[in-house]
Formats: structure tokens, C-alpha cells, sequence
């Protein structure tokens, strides 16, 4: 069987940090993603996607993500059910992050280092993990065999 959600979009708010009980690191966030297909004479049509990020991928992306940042997401389709507080039973539907990435130009990213920080900052890493092995090296034309 396979699950796998590969999505870009744009972040629609400040991503925040937050830590569970046992200290571990989670983000949650929504990306508008735009649908394909425009009818004639109409807006484009986007969806809201809800996101969860875990321990260094949250860090990574509460610290060079904001509100309008292009962001590439690859993860796996997650549903739960709840009550609400009026007692009715409820879904939700996430995709939980495994990989994230950088996506567009500088100049079509609208994020980057929160104001605090300073400019020296170490650079941000290429991926959540800060490891790129995670992510399948792309070869050259040179080396591409057609």
C-alpha cells in the first residue's frame, strides 16, 4: 500500500513551535494550494491543506517560513477522529511531513530569518532534516543516460 502527499503552496500564517508534554517539537499550519483547472471568467480556485511537522522538521520550518512563503511538502495522509464541544463526532484530515523544501525564488519567498536574529545566522539548510541524503540526488544533464 502506499501513502505518499507531495504538495507545494503557500503558507497562509506564521507557523508556530510548540512542544508537547515530553518536550517534543510540533508544528501545525495550512498551505493554500492552487487547483489547476480555472473556469473562464472566475477567480483561481485554491485549497486550504492542513499540515503537522515533527521535532526538527517543526524547528526548521518555524524558523525560515512565514505567512506567504512558497513551501514544498511531502508526506503521508493522516485522519482522526474527535468530538467537538458540542459532542459530535468529527474528522480531520493532515498531512503529517516527512520531507519539506525551499520552493520558488528568493524573491517569490516571503520568509526568512524572524527579525531577532541576526544576520550571521548560520544559513538555513536545504531540507527539514538539514541532511540532504534524505532527498534523492538529481544528476547532471551530463550524467543522464538519454
Amino acid at each position: 500500500m502506499l501513502n505518499c502527499v507531495t504538495m507545494i503552496g503557500r503558507l497562509v500564517a506564521d507557523p508556530e513551535l510548540r512542544n508537547t508534554p515530553s518536550g517534543t517539537a510540533v508544528t501545525s499550519f495550512t498551505i493554500a494550494v492552487d487547483r489547476d483547472f480555472v473556469k473562464a471568467g472566475e477567480e483561481r480556485q485554491a485549497d486550504f491543506i492542513d499540515i503537522v511537522a515533527w521535532q526538527q522538521k517543526a524547528e526548521f520550518i518555524t524558523r525560515y517560513f512565514r505567512k506567504g512563503s512558497f513551501i514544498a511538502i511531502q508526506g503521508s495522509l493522516q485522519t482522526r477522529t474527535y468530538e467537538d464541544k458540542n459532542g459530535n463526532k468529527r474528522k480531520a484530515y493532515e498531512i503529517i511531513a516527512d520531507k519539506v523544501s525551499f520552493c520558488g525564488s528568493k524573491s517569490d519567498n516571503t520568509g526568512g530569518a524572524r527579525p531577532a536574529e541576526s544576520a550571521s545566522s548560520a544559513p538555513a539548510p536545504s531540507y527539514a532534516t538539514g541532511n540532504a541524503s534524505d532527498f534523492e540526488t538529481i544528476p547532471n544533464d551530463d550524467e543522464l543516460p538519454f
